[in-house]
């Protein structure tokens, strides 16, 4: 798939999937900056079922060199035609015996430096030192997430489901059920490949039967800026 044509598909359905934008050993480089990085303070979180690191390009700096790769910045140049920048940064970690599953959702907050009196920005949460809320629909709609996968991801080792084209109502209450699950699909992915999708479809993961590792960069993109005095938490300039 041309990036003109996932630019498309990524308007139309809600996600797209590219493989190989990293090669083997640009994913190796990631895996060994991330394994050799000190793992204190509270962007880190480990259980036996998951361990994830928030605010990943701030804890560990040095990885944004090699993740923001020459393929990377050519796919986010086709789908933005003004400035754009890094929103957020996590990186997920599900152990090949991980019993942890993600129900049908939406991703519908963004992490910003503090909190305001707003009609316009609403549910408001505190977590781990940092705020998150969810933002106009403007926002949501102009954010685009990547997410990098390091390992091969299939349906056994908790691969994302999606309902294509559901980000298309917008707002959704999945306790109403007026969403058709007949219609999800499964993102395998192999090792360097990417799934891009907008944060307003529905997504799910199972959890892990094969016992295989499931390792994921998530990025997110924006090219809006926030209310003022808002800032993004973790902005980066690509």
């Amino acid at each position: 798939m041309n990036t003109r044509n996932l630019k498309n598909t990524l308007e139309q359905e809600g996600y797209a999937v590219l493989d190989s934008l990293y090669s083997i050993p640009e994913i190796q480089q990631i895996t060994t900056c991330i394994e050799e990085a000190s793992q204190n303070g509270n962007g880190f979180l480990k259980t036996k079922d998951l361990f994830a690191i928030r605010q990943l390009i701030n804890n560990i700096p040095q990885l944004k060199k090699i993740v923001f790769n020459e393929n990377l910045i050519s796919l986010l140049s086709t789908i933005y035609t003004t400035p754009y920048f890094l929103t957020k940064a996590i990186y997920f970690d599900k152990p090949s015996t991980s019993n942890w599953f993600v129900p049908y959702h939406q991703d519908l907050s963004i992490s910003v430096n503090q909190k305001i009196d707003s009609e316009k920005y609403i549910n408001w949460t505190y977590k781990k030192g940092q705020y998150g809320v969810q933002p106009p629909l403007s926002i949501l709609k102009n954010t685009t997430t990547v997410r990098i996968h390091l390992d091969n991801t299939n349906a056994q080792n908790g691969a994302l489901k999606v309902i294509p084209r559901s980000h298309q109502k917008e707002i959704i209450r999945t306790d109403q059920k007026d969403w058709n699950t007949q219609e999800e699909y499964t993102c395998a992915i192999k090792k360097g490949g990417v799934m891009l999708m907008k944060p307003l479809i529905l997504h799910a993961s199972n959890r892990t039967t094969n016992n295989k590792q499931r390792r994921v960069i998530h990025l997110e993109f924006c090219n809006q800026a926030l209310e003022t005095p808002l800032e993004w938490l973790e902005y980066q300039e690509i």
